[in-house]
């Protein structure tokens, strides 16, 4: 993400996401953590735990 978006090019002067039409505006790192925080998911409760039969000899 850093590459596409923040990154300015300089043979295109501007990034690649902004040459592909994708955004208009220049990025900074900082809007790429918010993104992750957003949709960063936190784990849910396990399940029960499984015991494994014992097979004795």
């Amino acid at each position: 993400m850093y590459y596409n978006f923040v990154k300015e090019q300089r043979g295109l002067r501007m990034t690649p996401a902004m040459a592909a039409g994708v955004t208009d505006t220049l990025w900074t790192v900082d809007h790429i953590v918010r993104i992750v925080e957003l949709y960063d998911t936190r784990p849910g409760r396990r399940g029960p735990y499984k015991h494994k039969s014992i097979k004795q000899a």
